[in-house]
Order: C-alpha cells, then structure tokens, then sequence
C-alpha cells in the first residue's frame, strides 16, 4: 500500500498470506464441502462406515458424524467451522450430526451456483435466512405431538436412531432398554416432564455379544470391596454414603509429635486404633451393611468393618455418588456424627462379580431408582464403542421427544414436505432474494437423494416419485432404501424428533451464511493456509 507519495505503508507483518473476493468464498466453500462429502456417506441405515487411524495407530472405527469429524485433522478455518455445527448438534439433539453438515453443504453448493451468476452473498445470505426461517415454521407446523407415556412410539424412535449402526443387529432389545431407563429417570414437572440423561451412565465391558447388554435398576460401580474377607453378596442393602475418609486426619497445619519412648509409640498406635474402632462403631451403629466412601479407607478400618460383615468400597467417583444418593435413595454425608437411618439408601441386592477381567459392583434391585445403569457387551472394542455411541444418540433423541412431545417421520420425508412448501414460499417473494430461497429448497433434497445412493439406488427415480407423492399431499413419503420405493414413514415406524430437524436446519443455515459473508482471509505468517486446489472437487484431500 502507497500514500501519496508513493512510500510503502507496511500495515500487515511480512510472510501473510491473504485471501481476497471471489477467490476467497471459492476456497471456503470448497473446503466445507469437502467435509460434507466426507461423512455424506454415512447417512441413513444404508450408510458406510469410516476407518479413523491416528498418529500412535490408535483405530476407531464409526458411522457417527462428530465422532468422523472430531478424529480428523482439520486444518482449514472453514471446516473447522463445519466441525462446529455437528458438536452444536450433539449437544442440543445427541443425533443428526450428519445430517446438519451435509445440508450446510448442500447449501453451499447452491450459493456457489448463485454467485457464479452474480448474485451478491449478501442477497443470497438474506434469502437464506428468510429460508431458515420459513423452514423452521413448517416443521413445527407438521411436527405431531406424542404422547411421552406411549412406549411404542418411543420404541419406534429408539430403533429409527439405532438403525445402520452397529446396535443394529439388537435394536430391538436395546429400544425396550434404553425407553425403560428414560422413563425410569424422567420426573414430572408441572404439564411437562424433567430428565437429566447424567443420571443414565452408559457401561461398556467386552465379553459377550450385544444381546448380552443390559439395563441394571441401580447403578454398576467399577470398584470392589477393599478387603478380601469382606462379603461379595448383601441381600436387602441397607447403604451408606460418605464424602468422609474412615481415615485419622492429619493436622491442617505442619506439626510434629516428639516421642522418646517405646511406651509412648506404643500409646500413640493404641490411640490411633481407637479412633479408627470409633469411626467403624458409629458405622455399625446407623445399622449400614454396606459402604460407598468417596475418599479413602484405613487398613485398620478395613479389617474391623470386614470383622462386622459390612461391604466397604472406597475411592468411588463423585459422579458416581451422586448417582447412587438418587438410585438408592439415600444422603451423601462428611459427617459422621450425623449418621440416621433415614439417611441409609435401600438396594435388594449388591453383588460383586468378575466382568472382562475387572472386578465390578452390582447395585440392583433399587425401590425407585432415578439413576440407572446400561451395561453395553460386544465382543471387541471397536464394536462395543460403535454400540455406545448408537445407545448415546438413541438416549439423546428419546430425551429430546421427552420434552418436547413433538415428532416427524424419517426418510427424508419432512425435508421433502419443506423444500415443496419453500418453493411455493419463493414464488411469493419478489427480487433475487426468491432465488436463495428456492436454492435452500433444492439444497434440502440433498437428505433422500443421499439416502437413496447410499442404498445404490438411482437418486433421481427416488426424487421423482417422492415429489408425485408429496404433491399428492402424502406428508409423510420417503425413502424405504430396503425396498426401493417411496413409503408412509410413519406407518413403517421411522420416527424422529422434530428438534433434530429444526436443530439441523438452523445449524446448517447458520454456518452457512457466515461462510458466505467472508470474503477476505488473512492468515498470520505462522499460520499455514493451505492451498486452493485447481478446479472442481479433486484434489481437496489437501484441506484437511
């Protein structure tokens, strides 16, 4: 840059890279739409899996979008930016994190038509927005409202997560587990219900097969009992919870005790004992048979607690406490000199069993337990971390209809319903603006026509019948990608919460229209750009 005088005027250090205009939008768009087509091929129950390998060989093996995107090494500012809309996604929904990135890459596709024809990004951003919005006051306008007591529908919305994931194969038994344990730990609250899926801990040990997975009416503690004499089984538990060391303090400040005598060594251990025979005999006095400490147990302690037939488990997470207070009823104390026996929970049964080599306690049998444990098997680890991860996303969807009772059918069916009614909304607009807004409608196809290629149908013959059907005012139309045809999704059971959608929508538009209104990228001199490729989609393997 020059003054009048024409001497430089050094504004940036020297090495920046800068990215300008049309180049700059071309090289972002580009780069997220890599990460779309990326986990593209992920989508629905007919999607493909991916083989993440890292730098210490570590292998994950998944079909879930964010765990895709969080295991690569995104470099590119504006995939990075994609990343964030499948951990936006999973945190407010628990699912439908592919679905999110590919319609913000869709999306982008379109702009990139729009600007190749001159249109401004900042029309095509506001006609985007009014599009998102639009959308979004459809889905809720088609969303039906369920009843959160119907264990069928919410079976139906289990197994829809579930399906094309490695759960697959016992969908049907994880479903009756996973609704099980949310209506066990959802509570009323005025109209509506409260859940905190925190109280749900998901186990996973290898051994078994899926089938063997099971939901536990209390809570599963990876710990065992601290001394070898001490009972493995207590039927009719009554429990104790302490945040309390059974331990002799040490003094807060630094102190020391001079002695100059075996006597008084001897004095010192006899006092110690005692106050450890103390702490045990007001144990035995609340009438505990067993106990959960979150802190540590002395050796003395451990023999003397073992001498009156309680269990003692010690150094037990403080997650893990809270969750036991709310399965078995109880108080978490760091006192005790305020033990009662109104503050001991209730199990009927503890157990201590050997599961993959690890010892582990059992808490069941719980009265009315809001916490509760799903023990996840499978016979490797690749396979049990794929089950989790489906459990996780079913659990997130069941816990989504839970508070919001509102639903949609799958199979690209509500994002054929929208972009219908989008294009209809287009022709009522006036500027160029109606053209963004009918490029989001376009954009939303891009869920059945993944759908159908990712079942290795023709996308287009699946589009077409899905438009005759939507315009003949079949709401609820879309992809059967095992029979090939478009079907009432609703009466073939593939349901969804309607949050997924309206979450994904917003997400991706969002993103989108940020990306677009970037049109300068200057990167320090550290920073390492990479490189636009050529032309077209090849060679993009680069950006990541």
């Amino acid at each position: 840059m020059t003054n009048g005088t024409n001497q430089p005027i050094i504004v940036l250090p020297e090495g920046f890279q800068r990215n300008m205009g049309r180049n700059a939008q071309r090289t972002n768009i580009l780069a997220a739409r890599v990460i779309a087509d990326t986990v593209r091929t992920t989508l629905g129950p007919k999607g493909m899996d991916k083989m993440l390998v890292d730098s210490l060989g570590d292998v994950v093996v998944t079909n879930d979008g964010v765990t895709i995107l969080e295991e690569m090494e995104i470099e590119h500012p504006a995939a990075k930016m994609m990343v964030e809309i499948a951990k936006t996604q999973e945190e407010e929904v628990g699912d439908g994190t592919t679905t999110s990135v590919v319609i913000a890459g869709e999306l982008l596709k379109k702009a990139e038509d729009l600007l190749d024809q001159n249109i401004h990004s900042s029309v095509i951003s506001k006609g985007y927005r009014m599009a998102s919005e639009k959308a979004i006051e459809i889905l809720n306008k088609i969303g039906k409202i369920i009843d959160v007591n119907d264990t069928d529908i919410l079976e139906k919305i289990a197994i829809t997560a579930m399906t094309g994931k490695n759960a697959e194969m016992s969908k049907d038994k994880l479903s009756k587990i996973l609704v099980t344990a949310i209506k066990q730990v959802t509570e009323k609250d005025g109209d509506g219900y409260t859940l905190d899926l925190d109280n749900i801990k998901v186990e996973k040990k290898t051994g078994g097969g899926i089938d063997d997975s099971e939901l536990i009416n209390g809570l599963l503690i990876d710990k065992e009992g601290v001394h070898s004499d001490m009972p493995k089984k207590v039927e009719k538990a009554k429990i104790l919870l302490l945040d309390t060391a059974l331990e002799v303090k040490e003094p807060e400040t630094d102190a020391k005790i001079n002695i100059t005598s075996p006597t008084q060594l001897q004095e010192f251990v006899e006092q110690e004992e005692k106050m450890l025979k103390e702490m045990v005999e007001k144990v035995k006095k609340s009438g505990a048979n067993v106990v959960f400490c979150q802190k540590g147990i002395d050796d003395i302690a451990q023999y003397h607690l073992s001498k009156a037939g309680i269990l003692a488990i010690r150094r037990v997470k403080k997650s893990d406490m809270e969750k036991l207070a709310k399965a078995i009823s109880g108080k978490v104390l760091n006192n005790l000199e305020e033990i009662t026996t109104t503050d001991l929970g209730f199990a009927g049964l503890i157990e201590q069993q050997k599961i993959a080599g690890d010892e582990m306690t059992f808490v069941r049998r719980c009265k009315n337990p809001k916490a509760v444990t799903i023990l996840v098997r499978g016979g490797t680890n690749h396979v049990i971390d794929e089950v989790e991860r489906a459990v996780k996303d079913a659990l997130g969807d069941l816990a989504s209809v839970v508070k919001d009772k509102r639903v949609v059918a799958g199979g690209g069916a509500p994002e054929m319903e929208v972009s219908k009614e989008l294009i209809k909304y287009s022709q009522t607009l006036q500027g160029r603006e109606q053209l963004a807004v009918k490029a989001f409608a376009e954009a939303l196809e891009v869920i059945p026509r993944t759908l159908a290629e990712n079942a290795g149908f023709d996308p287009i013959d699946t589009l077409v019948q899905l438009k005759a059907e939507h315009e003949k005012n079949n709401l609820w139309a879309g992809v059967d990608v095992f029979m090939n045809k478009s079907v009432d999704m609703w009466e073939k059971g593939v349901i969804e919460p309607l949050k997924v959608k309206t979450q994904a929508v917003q997400s991706a538009s969002e993103v989108s229209i940020m990306i677009l209104r970037i049109d300068d990228v200057i990167a320090a001199s550290k920073t390492s750009m990479p490189p636009m490729p050529p032309q077209g989609m090849g060679g993009m393997g680069g950006m990541m």
